[in-house]
């Protein structure tokens, strides 16, 4: 974690505690946390925590340097230096080299929630080799096989049971034992993708051209600046020139849903903040959210947040107190 280059430095602080390093970041596109323990010399196992669009940068880092990514909530970006994008969904595994990584990872949906094993191979040889003296776990072997080849790409495992196996009880683990369980999840996780054949997984994972991804990031940031317009696909996709059946994979793959999907979504979670933040009936709620029909709005609403806006209303004010977040 020393070898990173932080993104916007003046927003992060680091806190050296007893048994582990603490990251947090914070700026104006939210806050982040990452919780780093050395497991074995140059291994070290890192709890990340993000409420924001991006985190911390590998470029510039050492080449010997991998990283395996779990992703537990949300989705993960990563920019791949043959100019294209892959997206870690809920429960899905990654091994990559950071200095394949172009950019600060991103998380499309603004939260991210998993665990990170960074491993230099360098310094990880010897300590790894000294705890299995009857189990070769030849990492430089490991490299090979899942992060040379298929063009540098970045290795995608689509969440199954084994990865679940693995990783569950690492977010549940008791202090008093978590040193000596860190070791045993990260031997584990090492002779698992030790005997995995990276052939049956080529095809699980989709890569999108950077271009593509910068579009739809630009179709999404005009239909949230505009909630109360109802876009058609077709007019979006002649708006931003890009392909109908190319935006809406595209549009899917960054951010997991449907482009209708999304902003029926984001449009009730604005419309729980706006209806907590004032007094405003829930028909000037809804007209400001482009629904004409006040009815529709309320069953919309409550079909996605599972209560009634009035009922939503006054479960989420504290004795006539206005908040100012959605939970």
């Amino acid at each position: 974690m020393e070898e990173f280059e932080l993104a916007h430095p003046d927003y992060i602080t680091v806190d050296y505690e007893p048994d582990c390093t603490v990251y947090r970041m914070s700026n104006i596109g939210g806050v982040g946390t990452m919780t780093s323990y050395e497991v074995f010399e140059g291994v070290e196992l890192i709890y990340n925590d993000f409420h924001s669009p991006y985190c911390v940068s590998g470029k510039g880092v050492s080449s010997h340097l991998m990283e395996i990514n779990h992703c537990r909530m949300g989705r993960f970006e990563c920019d791949l230096m043959d100019g294209t994008c892959v997206y870690l969904e809920e429960g899905d595994l990654s091994v990559n080299m950071l200095a394949n990584q172009t950019k600060n990872p991103c998380f499309p949906l603004e939260r991210y929630n998993g665990v990170s094993i960074m491993i230099d191979l360098v310094r990880a040889e010897h300590s790894i080799s000294q705890v299995l003296k009857d189990i070769s776990i030849d990492l430089y072997s490991l490299r090979e096989k899942l992060c040379n080849g298929n063009g540098y790409r970045c290795f995608i495992m689509r969440a199954t049971d084994s990865i679940q196996h693995i990783f569950s009880e690492l977010y549940t683990v008791q202090d008093s034992v978590k040193f000596g369980y860190f070791k045993l999840k990260v031997l584990e996780l090492l002779l698992f993708l030790s005997v995995l054949n990276p052939e049956e997984h080529l095809d699980t994972p989709r890569y999108f051209e950077k271009k593509q991804v910068e579009c739809v990031k630009r179709i999404k940031n005009h239909m949230v600046c505009h909630p109360e317009s109802h876009f058609t696909l077709v007019e979006l996709s002649e708006q931003f020139e890009l392909p109908l059946t190319t935006m809406k994979q595209c549009f899917k793959g960054v951010y997991g849903t449907s482009i209708y999907a999304y902003m029926r979504s984001y449009r009730m979670q604005r419309a729980a903040v706006l209806l907590c933040q004032g007094n405003e009936s829930v028909s000037s709620v809804a007209w400001r959210l482009g629904y004409v029909n006040a009815s529709k709005f309320a069953s919309a609403f409550k079909k996605e947040m599972g209560s009634s806006p009035m009922e939503y209303r006054k479960k989420h004010r504290l004795y006539g107190a206005k908040i100012v977040y959605v939970e």
